[in-house]
């Protein structure tokens, strides 16, 4: 056979083999949604969480940390002589803060002592006069006799004709002049028991009662000059300096016990659904952010902030807008927190009230 009757070979070409016609299932979009399906369960997660915790653990910013502040302020007027503290010191109940000149006031207690010896002196001279009195009285009283003896003898001598009428009338107006005395007698013996203090009418007894209390008074006015602490806390607001002249009643300083503290926390009227008297409180301050604070609710008050304000809302007119009212509830803070004594009246609080809530009566509740 020749070349030319010879057919010629043709390359053979290569089929595809069936991994490249299989269907690609993963492919870029699909992952893309699956990452977006990723995102938007964390996200619905992430979001009930948020819910349920925003109605089991209720908050504000509305809330300040307040205290007792007692004022000291003097009972009498005088000049400051000593000065024993100074601003921020701690003090204990009865530590003397400062001392008021007493120079007067012992003049004063002196002059009260010798008043009441005097009144007293004045008790003893009218006793003595009472015994006079009483003696002058037994004296009338024995010259009456006398007197009536007298009168009837004069009666039978004068039935006797022994004497004539003119002696008989004169013994007659000696009787009566021995009873006048003796009446006379009676009432100055009355008259001395009552200035002695003795008789139902005392008028010395009310001299000597007088100037014992004005004696009682001097001795605690005298007292007053050395004013103490009335709680134990830090000294604030002083506003006095030795040789200064103060005034009874003028405030020279104030007393914060900080064991004494509480959260005043305005909650919105709609948050007030659950919060009770007993629940766990926990809150930050901005002076301390890395710090935690524990406290529990104790009390919420009776109305809204602005019911006991000073120019109360009317409400009953044409032109009223609706406006959520804050009302004050009152969170004690626990001591074992804040051993430090690091909070301080006045600072801003965020608290969150635990109401122990359960997740499931959230959800039924919304549903």
């Amino acid at each position: 056979m020749t070349e030319e009757n010879q057919s010629p070979i043709l390359p053979v070409e290569d089929k595809p083999t069936d991994s490249t016609n299989a269907p690609k299932w993963f492919t870029r979009q699909r992952k893309a949604a699956l990452i977006l399906l990723c995102f938007f369960i964390a996200g619905c997660w992430f979001g009930l969480s948020w819910f349920v915790k925003s109605r089991t653990n209720i908050d504000t910013d509305n809330a300040f940390i307040e205290a007792r502040i007692h004022p000291v302020s003097p009972r009498i007027s005088g000049t400051v002589i000593n000065l024993f503290v100074q601003d921020n010191q701690v003090v204990k109940k009865g530590d003397l803060l400062l001392e008021l000149d007493p120079a007067d006031y012992r003049i004063n207690l002196e002059k009260a002592e010798a008043e009441l010896g005097l009144a007293r002196n004045e008790t003893s001279g009218d006793k003595l006069q009472v015994a006079a009195s009483r003696a002058s009285l037994q004296l009338a009283k024995v010259q009456q006799q006398q007197a009536l003896i007298d009168l009837k003898r004069g009666n039978n001598l004068y039935k006797k004709e022994v004497i004539p009428k003119e002696q008989l009338e004169r013994l007659q107006t000696a009787l009566n002049l021995s009873e006048a005395r003796v009446k006379q007698a009676e009432e100055a013996l009355r008259k001395d028991e009552a200035i002695a203090g003795i008789g139902a009418d005392s008028t010395n007894a009310a001299r000597i009662r007088k100037q014992q209390a004005v004696l009682a008074d001097t001795r605690l006015k005298l007292g007053y000059t050395r004013i103490t602490a009335p709680v134990d806390g830090y000294i604030t607001r002083k506003g006095v300096e030795t040789g200064a002249t103060v005034q009874a009643g003028q405030s020279l300083m104030a007393i914060v016990p900080l064991n004494e503290r509480w959260i005043t926390a305005n909650y919105k009227e709609s948050q007030l659904t659950h919060i009770k008297p007993g629940q766990k409180v926990t809150f930050r301050v901005d002076a301390y952010p890395n710090e935690s604070f524990k406290g529990t609710v104790d009390s919420i008050m009776a109305g809204t902030g602005a019911a006991f304000s000073l120019l109360p809302p009317e409400n009953a007119t044409g032109n009223y807008v609706k406006v959520v009212q804050r009302i004050p509830v009152k969170i004690l803070i626990d001591k074992e927190s804040d051993p430090k004594q690091l909070l301080r009246v006045g600072m801003s609080v965020e608290p969150v009230v635990l109401t122990g809530r359960s997740a499931s009566a959230v959800i039924k509740e919304l549903f």
